[in-house]
């Protein structure tokens, strides 16, 4: 008879009594960077340059509804902003986290021109937020107490944000298990002599040991950095190693907030004791009387149960899963990237492209160019030119337009692309006879893609 596998092991972890403390820590801080990140969208004026001034958004599929609302989209991300220091000062928390998720998301979604990994991570964290007990001490709801302090949760509600930040690390190691990164030192060979001008470390950067070193350390890191944080004998060389790490990143490479809450989800791992003393001193520089007007709502508390633990279970496993769906579909990810994205594959590639368009009027035959530069901002031709979905999603938008213009729906649309990966020489990334105004969307391996010359192994 097969062995019966106890279950009490896991329950007795799962259930275990943690400190508050950390998590409260990580919803001031988290609610304090993604209001910042807002101010940062309105002040750089990226709001006007990526959602008002195109005329066209590339959506993802699915989600061609949303759409930017005008002017009316400076609303949206003041609703984020608020919805974010909502969930930093604990203020009806409940619904704060909610319309922050629903929010920050909906402005990721707008156009997928913007897409990076830490947006979809913002996304997840934000959800996972709405179920956590994050505002039970030092915030409005709980009347700026510091006795919440003291208060102990189950180790369940931290396992879906530890697990969550667990995964972004590993995957982004065993993405790098590949030979451009590990043996070509590629593409950070490239990157790094563009910060020639840091102090101190800059006249190293354009050393090819240097790129190879980083490689290395940067694959060694993400894969040990999960285990490393999970035991408490190693947790804090972990912790040292995140801040440097993310420190480097941050200093090298323009990736905006992301290191910051990777280093704020790394530090829930660290001992409750750090974040009562951090807690304590902002409970002692807030004034008095602040949020002491409090509007109690009758908001559902979500308990550490069974049905909360099934649930984040099946959330984290289809974490785990979805990132390994480009291998339903043949060639190489880094040149076709069907099934790339969502799938915590940070900063492997430099590619670049150029990409030129003709209408065919398929009744008398006549054809002409297209300049991107009449459709598109400077920034969404860089990005369509190599990334195959943006070009058959752009096909469709002239396609649509021409046909509007002849008045008649025989309108075919081809594309010549040149692509460039990772240093290696140009070369045709679609197929020239192919009427990409005929091709469908859609989760289908894209035929039209021609296969990449050279091979790149692992994983």
């Amino acid at each position: 008879m097969p062995m019966a596998i106890s279950k009490e092991p896991i329950k007795a972890f799962t259930n275990q009594q943690l400190s508050i403390a950390p998590l409260l820590v990580f919803r001031i801080v988290f609610g304090l960077v993604l209001a910042y990140g807002m101010f940062r969208f309105w002040y750089f004026d990226w709001i006007e340059k990526l959602y008002l001034e195109p005329q066209f958004h590339f959506s993802y599929l699915g989600f061609e509804w949303v759409k930017p609302f005008g002017d009316w989209t400076y609303l949206l991300f003041i609703l984020c902003g608020i919805s974010a220091i909502g969930v930093a000062v604990g203020f009806w928390y409940r619904i704060s986290a909610s319309l922050l998720f629903l929010s920050f998301t909906y402005i990721e979604l707008m156009d997928k021109t913007t897409y990076l990994n830490h947006y979809y991570f913002v996304s997840m964290v934000a959800f996972i937020l709405i179920f956590l007990p994050a505002a039970k001490g030092l915030s409005a709801d709980a009347g700026w107490s510091l006795k919440g302090l003291e208060q102990r949760i189950s180790r369940a509600y931290y396992l879906p944000l530890w697990a969550l930040v667990s995964l972004v690390y590993f995957y982004a190691g065993l993405a790098k298990l590949n030979s451009d990164w590990l043996l070509h030192a590629q593409p950070l060979k490239l990157w790094l002599p563009g910060a020639y001008d840091l102090p101190l470390l800059g006249p190293y950067l354009e050393k090819e040991w240097v790129a190879f070193f980083f490689s290395w350390a940067g694959a060694a890191f993400d894969l040990s950095a999960p285990f490393l944080l999970w035991f408490r004998k190693t947790r804090p060389y972990a912790l040292f190693l995140v801040v440097v790490f993310h420190l480097l990143t941050r200093l090298l490479f323009p990736i905006g907030l992301f290191p910051l809450i990777m280093v704020l989800g790394a530090f829930t791992f660290l001992d409750h004791r750090y974040h009562q003393r951090l807690l304590i001193f902002i409970g002692r520089i807030i004034p008095k009387g602040l949020f002491k007007v409090r509007f109690k709502l009758p908001l559902m508390e979500f308990k550490a149960k069974q049905s909360f633990q099934w649930f984040f279970g099946l959330f984290i496993i289809f974490q785990l899963v979805w990132p390994w769906r480009y291998l339903a579909y043949p060639g190489e990810l880094f040149w076709h990237e069907q099934g790339f994205r969502f799938s915590w594959r940070v900063m492997l590639m430099e590619k670049a492209g150029y990409a030129s368009f003709t209408i065919v009027d398929a009744r008398d035959k006549q054809s002409f160019r297209i300049n991107n530069a009449d459709y598109l901002s400077s920034f969404q031709e860089k990005q369509m030119s190599f990334q195959p979905d943006f070009i058959l999603e752009y096909a469709h938008y002239l396609a649509e337009l021409h046909r509007q213009k002849f008045g008649h729906d025989d309108v075919e649309v081809y594309a010549d692309v040149q692509v460039a990966l990772n240093g290696r020489s140009s070369q045709p990334f679609i197929d020239k006879s192919c009427n990409l105004a005929a091709e469908k969307r859609g989760y289908s391996p894209k035929k039209w893609i021609l296969p990449f010359n050279d091979t790149i192994y692992g994983i």
